[in-house]
């Protein structure tokens, strides 16, 4: 059976293809009775448009920027290599992605950025910044400006984003107590929980997940307060080395940010039992070699592949005022253990 087209979609709307053709594109003369009638057919009948066509059709070219932090570790690396990558695979349909690096412990700097890139008439951004109230009203006055926004790993659910990019970070918090609570059993002693920051709106939900579970399910579990490194190696040195001197009990470790290599490293030089649990987030190859050696347990992670191109989907919908597929743009908490953890020569595509 042939997929409805633009005139099915009149006649089962009881439109004109021109009406039709307004309604698609989000331009202005349609009464809102007849966008009404209009969506609502597209539902009835199935009908889904061809983007590619109709930016081909429309000459028009789309321009997105990923405006990622500027520090060095490899979980951001993926990224900058993963947009390139979609970048050149949507350059046939007009589409230029690009990633800008900012230092975003700076929340000025990201205000610029984005008030920079609004000048340079980008049609949607994709931000990864800690959540602050600069950085709300600078993605306030780029939405003002008509253009897409979605918060990209790291939500900012108080801005007028258009959509967050990333697993479920309470979830995921929840994921990492039980995991832990399991893997110690039923024996007391402390767990250190490490993050780059707090500020930081993943770590502040995986936190909040984290205890809700160790408190109802792991009692016997003492969740230590939030140790912070900055992403700082002489930082997480010297405070990693004064809480594990002060942590006798240590039954295990939650590293709640994707910058884990300063933290590995210092637990090394300290000599960590080999049967302290250990939690970390992502996969690189820091995380894939923790696994494998036994220094860590389990890695959380999420597909980085998935994120950007949903990231892409959702900005390119937006600036065609087009609907999305929710299910497609769902991204899912994986699990990896040294026993299922996927082979280098591997490339597992999800349905994203």
């Amino acid at each position: 059976m042939s997929k409805p087209t633009t005139r099915d979609l009149a006649a089962a709307a009881g439109v004109s293809l021109a009406t039709v053709d307004r309604v698609l594109n989000g331009r202005d003369g349609v009464r809102a009775k007849t966008i009404e009638k209009v969506n609502a057919a597209i539902h009835d009948i199935g009908f889904v448009r061809d983007q590619t066509a109709a930016t081909l059709a429309r000459k028009r070219f789309y321009y997105f920027v990923f405006v990622l932090p500027d520090r060095q570790d490899e979980f951001l690396s993926l990224i900058v290599s993963s947009v390139a990558e979609a970048g050149r695979a949507l350059r046939h349909e007009r589409v230029t992605a690009r990633t800008l690096r900012v230092p975003t412990n700076d929340p000025h700097s990201v205000v610029q950025a984005l008030g920079a890139l609004a000048r340079d008439g980008v049609d949607g951004v994709a931000v990864m910044a800690p959540e602050t109230p600069q950085t709300r009203d600078a993605i306030q006055r780029v939405r003002d400006q008509g253009i897409a926004v979605v918060t990209f790993v790291a939500d900012q659910p108080n801005a007028a984003r258009d959509r967050f990019i990333g697993i479920n970070d309470v979830d995921a918090g929840r994921t990492a107590a039980t995991l832990i609570g399991r893997f110690c059993g039923a024996a007391p002693g402390t767990v250190l929980v490490i993050a780059e920051t707090i500020q930081s709106r993943d770590s502040l939900d995986r936190r909040h997940g984290f205890d809700a579970v160790v408190q109802q399910d792991f009692p016997h579990l003492h969740a230590s307060p939030t140790i912070e490194t900055y992403a700082d190696s002489a930082r997480t040195e010297r405070v990693l080395s004064n809480a594990l001197a002060a942590t006798p009990d240590l039954r295990a470790i939650y590293l709640m940010s994707s910058a884990s290599a300063a933290a590995l490293s210092a637990l090394d030089a300290h000599g960590v039992a080999p049967d302290c649990v250990v939690i970390a987030h992502e996969l690189t190859s820091l995380t894939r070699q923790s696994l494998i050696s036994g220094r860590l347990s389990a890695v959380i992670t999420q597909d980085i592949g998935h994120l950007v191109r949903s990231a892409l989907r959702v900005l390119r919908a937006k600036a065609e005022n087009a609907p999305t597929v929710e299910s497609q743009e769902r991204i899912r908490i994986e699990i990896l253990l040294e026993a299922n953890l996927p082979r280098l020569e591997e490339t597992p595509e999800v349905s994203g």
